[in-house]
């Protein structure tokens, strides 16, 4: 077992391995952000059926739903440089780093603008019937009515993005991004024991996705209560 796996040099590379979480946390976070921003505009362009926006919407949600995001980031990679460069505009030189945050939030953006129309489509239209019967204006339906009820519904689907969004990160060593994979893979490969690494790596991801789960159970819950007592 020494010669297949070594403890030792498991536990020697945690730490390093542990030194590039932030990166692998950034591009959550950022995707996250940027991917519920973007979600709830696709949302609304589709529950309100705008003209344009949302066969666009439609558009963008199919191929992002449709292909694996390591085509995505090839895609984004190449593509913007190419388009905006036609627009004589030169992006040659961004860091790598900003193509793989644009990628994730774009790619999240359309799972969250699922996630968020069904919960809304989910709300009774009865409920929305009679708060415009007594003056209540789509503004006020939306805020008062549809949006307290949807956030609680959309809890858990949003957990479960996020959580496979943490484990989608490992991708972006791809693009020699050094997040924990990539940390991890280094330095396996530098003393040919990429088993210890992938190892660590999976180990940090284990306890993260229990740490998001749980965190998210917590929010579902509390919004449910919260919903209860303003009922």
């Amino acid at each position: 077992m020494g010669d297949i796996f070594s403890w030792k040099f498991a536990l020697d590379i945690f730490p390093k391995v542990l030194q590039a979480l932030p990166q692998t946390l950034l591009i959550v976070v950022i995707a996250t952000v940027c991917g519920i921003f973007l979600g709830i505009l696709l949302a609304f362009s589709r529950i309100e059926r705008i003209p344009l926006l949302n066969q666009l919407s439609i558009l963008l949600i199919s191929f992002i739903r449709g292909t694996p995001i390591l085509i995505q980031m090839f895609l984004f990679y190449f593509f913007i440089p190419s388009a905006l460069s036609v627009l004589g505009i030169d992006i040659s030189e961004w860091d790598k780093s900003i193509f793989i945050y644009i990628t994730y939030s774009i790619n999240t953006s359309a799972f969250f603008a699922e996630i968020f129309r069904s919960a809304i489509l989910s709300v009774p239209k009865a409920q929305s019937d009679a708060a415009y019967s007594v003056g209540l204006s789509r503004a006020q339906v939306y805020g008062r009515i549809i949006i307290p009820q949807s956030i609680s519904i959309a809890i858990p689907g949003i957990g479960v993005l996020v959580t496979s969004l943490l484990q989608d990160t490992s991708l972006a060593f791809t693009f020699g991004i050094f997040d924990v994979v990539g940390k991890a893979r280094l330095l396996g490969q530098m003393r040919n024991r990429l088993i210890e690494g992938y190892v660590v790596s999976a180990v940090i991801f284990i306890v993260l996705s229990v740490f998001v789960e749980r965190g998210f159970a917590v929010a579902e819950h509390k919004t449910k209560v919260n919903i209860l007592n303003h009922n």
